[in-house]
């Protein structure tokens, strides 16, 4: 096993889990604060999803010597920032994720459950994620109309360093919001004492609450989005790069660590999309048996920074909420163009889709449940209706 190892996997892999944390904890800090989290539960859950995610990569790719990435669910982040408040607070919350993590442990055991999940179409799919995307990705023009000498600096980091190297776009902005906050805005005479008592890592137990209005608005769309966005890709990325992975086992895994994490405060673990491919492919290494080696490296980078979650948090609470809103929105507007286009692809299902995204987009939520529920039911009655009308005309 140790011989596999190698320093260009090393780099990779540290590469990996600092592109994998800078350029999403954003959007994960704003979900989690969105359903009710306390700051301290929002360092909790940010600090069980990086050592969940980082115990579960390390795990798989040793067990399987296959290059297993794994994030956190970046869409089901920004669905939480989008839904509205549920009856409970955060521990209904705590209870959707609980449920989310069972149910993709079910999606991987029982071939019934994953197949339904497949089944759904992906233009409705990709609409609701556009739908639940866009309103975060307003966040940049905002943060810009709020103060342009603050929120301007934070977006052309990103479009001028994006425009060399995309996957640099989001640390860029990151980067650039942290040189705002120590030269733009005027610090707190007890900031430096404030990250000093954040440097010892805490947890937060959350104890669970569930409520048929928590399970549909946040446990469904979260199991969706995860697993049409995240999980099923992440098996692609593998394929794509000469791997055979078994899909079962590794969704079931993941999971097993989702539920892990959500007493914690996290929302949930799967395969890695984009960070999948800088692990499985050949700037990992030449060889494809030993790039297993990067995922590891980047399992192990992702728990130290767990371990300093509250101290990111108590720095970037430092600065105007906008701010790090868009360094959120910065990093989602890919998946957001992305999630479109695929959504408005094809011609008979996107007046579909079109219901699918407003209804989602519009944030309105009826009976306590959230838009993104409403607007993937909303868009599925409106396809089975337009396939029922052409099959009556044939």
């Amino acid at each position: 096993m140790f011989r596999d190892f190698s320093l260009q996997s090393l780099f990779m892999g540290l590469l990996t889990a600092f592109v994998g944390f800078a350029s999403s904890f954003a959007v994960v800090l704003q979900g989690l604060t969105a359903v009710g989290a306390t700051e301290t539960q929002a360092a909790s859950g940010l600090m069980a999803l990086c050592i969940s995610m980082g115990l579960c990569a390390i795990v798989l790719s040793l067990s399987t010597r296959l290059p297993v990435s794994i994030a956190w669910s970046t869409p089901g982040a920004a669905l939480l920032a989008s839904s509205v408040p549920v009856a409970g607070g955060f521990a209904t919350a705590v209870g959707s994720f609980l449920v989310c993590g069972v149910l993709v442990v079910m999606a991987g055991l029982w071939k019934p459950l994953g197949r339904a999940v497949a089944a759904i179409p992906a233009a409705l799919a990709n609409a609701m994620l556009a739908g639940v995307l866009i309103g975060l990705c307003f966040a940049p023009v905002k943060a810009v109309a709020f103060d342009p000498l603050l929120g301007l600096p934070i977006v052309l980091a990103w479009a001028i360093v994006g425009s060399v190297n995309r996957l640099f776009a989001v640390p860029a902005a990151l980067l650039a919001f942290a040189l705002v906050l120590a030269f733009g805005i005027d610090m707190p005479a007890d900031a430096v004492a404030r990250l000093s008592a954040t440097l010892v890592p805490q947890g937060e137990w959350v104890s669970p609450a569930f409520t048929t209005a928590g399970l549909v608005s946040i446990a469904l769309p979260l199991f969706i989005v995860t697993m049409a966005s995240q999980n099923i890709p992440g098996i692609a990325v593998l394929k794509v790069n000469g791997y055979e992975p078994r899909p079962g086992p590794l969704f079931a895994t993941t999971g097993v660590f989702s539920i892990l994490s959500a007493p914690f405060g996290g929302h949930a673990v799967n395969l890695a999309a984009i960070t999948a491919a800088m692990c499985a492919g050949e700037d990992a290494h030449r060889d494809p048996a030993r790039r297993y080696w990067a995922a590891v490296v980047a399992g192990a980078g992702y728990v130290v920074f767990g371990l300093l979650a509250a101290s990111v948090i108590a720095f970037v609470r430092l600065a105007p909420p906008i701010l790090i809103e868009a360094v959120a929105g910065l990093a989602l507007i890919g998946a957001f163009a992305g999630s479109a286009m695929a959504a408005f692809k094809e011609p008979d299902s996107r007046e579909a889709a079109a219901v699918t995204f407003l209804v989602t987009a519009s944030g309105v939520g009826f009976a306590g449940i959230s838009g993104a529920f409403w607007g993937l039911l909303a868009g599925g009655l409106m396809l089975a209706l337009a396939r029922f009308t052409r099959a009556r005309r044939h």
